[in-house]
């Protein structure tokens, strides 16, 4: 694993034990980090700025972490956020971030990548899926792959980001899953979900690629058929939604989120931070987030995180070169 070079001295600051904010306390009471302040690369509302809020409201309500502060830093794609991180190099400071960082990285959207950063863990993920109207012929998966088959052009599929965004990429990478040509697919881009949404239920598309979490929630709502999830197995909160390999697609994706510190970050830094989110995970403070939030748990710490990020940079850019976009 590669870091920037640079090597700041930090005096860690000495957490006391059960010195924790009133009402704040766990029973077997253990704080591992005193505060923690959060950058967000985005606005209000999206799914960094819930992450990293959600975390904190975890953390600090079971007593793991003393305090916590949100910062939002919009601009450059997330890569004024990364350029803030590495130039003040606090080590109080944890930025969160998602697949997007390995995606504008390899399209140069901003000079750094994941490895010009202190990795610190991957805490949740959002698988994707392709959906269909609910009111459409295709049902499951193998009727959007025989309506492919017949004629690729005819078979529009949507989703909520640019050409050679992430949507984009799982619908492509999931029709590359059962032999067919990622160059034949049909995308149509929309600049939001809901956009989207309404291009699936007006008949301009015939499949939608989004996330795991938005699909479900649409599927209660009885709009959609969840035709299949991006998941190595079916998860065990939603059995009933198979997933793209067991339909017939070799296709795994997750759309991961976690965070990352300053360049240089002492090692007995960084694995307090892993301490508090491994130790978070067997709270009800974050149960009652994650459920809420629909999330899975995905806890990948210091260098599993950065093996995970270097084989989904690999995933990634093969597939962007394929499609002509690097």
């Amino acid at each position: 694993m590669r870091y920037a070079p640079r090597l700041r001295s930090v005096a860690l600051a000495a957490a006391a034990a059960l010195t924790i904010a009133a009402g704040m306390a766990r029973a077997d009471g253990q704080q591992v980090v005193e505060r923690i302040h959060f950058l967000i690369p985005g606005g209000a509302g999206g799914g960094w700025d819930g992450t990293a809020r959600g975390a904190g409201e975890a953390l600090t309500k079971s007593g793991l972490v003393g305090k916590a502060t949100f910062e939002n830093m919009s601009g450059g794609g997330g890569g004024k956020a990364i350029a803030h991180l590495i130039e003040v190099g606090d080590p109080g400071t944890l930025m969160v971030n998602s697949t997007p960082i390995v995606i504008r990285s390899l399209q140069r959207v901003f000079p750094q990548n994941f490895r010009d950063l202190t990795l610190v863990a991957g805490i949740i993920g959002d698988y994707a899926a392709l959906v269909s109207n609910a009111g459409s012929e295709i049902k499951a998966f193998a009727d959007l792959h025989a309506a492919y088959n017949a004629d690729p052009r005819a078979v529009a599929i949507g989703g909520g980001s640019v050409a050679g965004g992430m949507d984009h990429l799982v619908a492509a990478l999931v029709m590359k899953g059962v032999g067919a040509n990622p160059t034949e697919v049909k995308y149509i881009p929309y600049d939001a979900g809901g956009k989207a949404m309404a291009g699936l239920l007006s008949g301009e598309i015939r499949a939608l690629s989004t996330g795991f979490s938005e699909a479900v929630d649409l599927a209660s709502q009885g709009l959609v058929n969840i035709l299949c999830v991006t998941a190595a197995e079916r998860l065990a909160e939603f059995p009933d939604y198979p997933t793209c390999k067991e339909s017939g697609s070799d296709a795994e994706f997750v759309n991961w989120r976690g965070f990352f510190a300053t360049p240089g970050l002492p090692a007995e830094t960084r694995a307090k931070y892993i301490e508090a989110f491994e130790k978070m995970y067997d709270t009800p403070e974050w149960e009652t987030v994650r459920a809420r939030n629909g999330w899975v748990n995905i806890f990948k710490p210091g260098d599993d995180f950065g093996t995970f990020l270097e084989h989904q940079e690999q995933q990634i850019g093969d597939l962007m070169r394929e499609l002509g976009f690097l």
